[in-house]
């Protein structure tokens, strides 16, 4: 497979997805990161076979607790009510970052991280629907997330600097959609400003999956983008073990038209690069270190399961979600791209995950539109000043 290049759009879904207006995708890709959040919740750190016999077939929607009843006790260290409905940390991050850019109302960097994340994080109560109360999302996020308040709240770590030392996953990336849908249509801006965001979080690969996430919701906002456009922009701004994963991986989704099929062959392509090794509730000796060499498994095999899906919503989520492992966060990944080109998330589902989780969905999205046009007006005023002063230097006069 030899993806469009970065400048290259392609044909569009269809008429509904090139139509599609800025609030429709950045609603698409809020609404949709979350709802594939909650489909992949239940049969998170499971195999396919295991989904298969658990389930007595795929998983083809929300579906209940794995532990059933016993969903408090089964697993003591993760007390969660995954399943029915319920979000997981992935979309309180999401929608924690996305109350950053409603206060701060502009792009951010790794000091909005330690200035407002942190203390919403740890002083906002808020449902936590896994939780079944209202507590802080401290309590909720994981270990990876709580290190944001060890070592920014606690430990006073420069925020540039804070994510080196924290376990490489994907703890920064499953947040970052609001980064590309702030820069929409700006992949190489989304790839800079999720990077820095992501340093207070974040190091090596787990940062770099975050720039390229960013990035890819931004590619999949343009109009007449496609599945191919936004994996060639992937291509484009990723660096080291990354790129070759994402490349690796599409190579081998190119094959597939339905994720069954696609669900061994991805795995396959994406193991040489990811660091948990088969069991993925036995990680290996060399699990979650920086290297030049690996990469997360959640982006790579999300951008795989959109070109399966040819775009469409519900085939990318479903996809993930039966893919296993870490399935909320790549379902969320997919999800949100798949939701950013233009392709309906289910409303079944989408009301459904809204009741369960006690959670206004579409909030956050109007929100993030508000503020996405403020920065866009704001961006626009320093690149015309920015022009004029250079045009008084003597070099290219100013665009109109």
């Amino acid at each position: 497979m030899t993806p469009k290049g970065e400048e290259s759009t392609g044909a569009s879904l269809d008429d509904r997805i090139t139509g599609a207006s800025l609030d429709d995708r950045i609603t698409g890709a809020l609404v949709g990161a979350a709802v594939g959040d909650a489909l992949g919740g239940p049969v998170e750190g499971y195999s396919p076979d295991q989904i298969l016999e658990r389930h007595g077939g795929r998983v083809h929607g929300v579906v209940g607790p794995w532990n059933g009843d016993a969903w408090r006790t089964a697993r003591p260290i993760a007390p969660y009510h995954k399943g029915d409905g319920h979000v997981t940390d992935d979309t309180l991050m999401t929608h924690a970052l996305v109350r950053v850019y409603d206060r701060v109302r502009d792009h951010l960097d790794a000091y909005a991280v330690a200035d407002h994340l942190v203390p919403d994080l740890m002083t906002n109560p808020r449902w936590i629907p896994e939780l079944e109360a209202e507590t802080i999302p401290l309590h909720r996020i994981f270990l990876a997330e709580k290190w944001l308040a060890a070592r920014l709240h606690y430990g006073h770590v420069d925020p540039r600097e804070a994510g080196v030392g924290n376990i490489v996953n994907c703890g920064a990336a499953m947040y970052m959609a609001p980064v590309g849908l702030v820069n929409a249509a700006n992949p190489r801006a989304a790839y800079a400003e999720a990077l820095d965001v992501a340093g207070a979080h974040q190091s090596s690969y787990g940062r770099e999956a975050a720039g390229v996430f960013a990035a890819a919701v931004a590619a999949a906002t343009a109009p007449g983008a496609t599945p191919d456009s936004v994996v060639g922009t992937c291509l484009s701004l990723a660096k080291d073990g990354t790129r070759e994963a994402i490349e690796k991986v599409c190579e081998a989704a190119a094959h597939h038209t339905d994720f069954e099929s696609a669900l061994v062959p991805l795995r396959d392509a994406i193991a040489p690069y990811d660091t948990v090794g088969p069991d993925y509730r036995s990680p290996s000796l060399g699990a979650r270190r920086p290297s030049r060499l690996h990469a997360i498994e959640e982006l790579p095999v999300a951008l795989g399961m959109l070109l399966v899906a040819d775009g469409d919503y519900r085939h990318a989520v479903l996809g993930s979600v039966n893919y296993g492992r870490d399935c909320d966060s790549i379902a969320t990944m997919a999800g949100a791209i798949a939701g950013a080109l233009g392709s309906p998330v289910p409303e079944d589902w989408s009301k459904r995950v809204a009741e369960a989780s006690r959670l206004d969905l579409w909030e956050p999205p109007r929100s993030l539109a508000a503020v996405t046009r403020e920065i866009f007006t704001r961006d626009k005023e320093r690149r015309r000043a920015h022009e004029e002063s250079f045009g008084h230097l003597g070099g290219p006069s100013c665009s109109g």
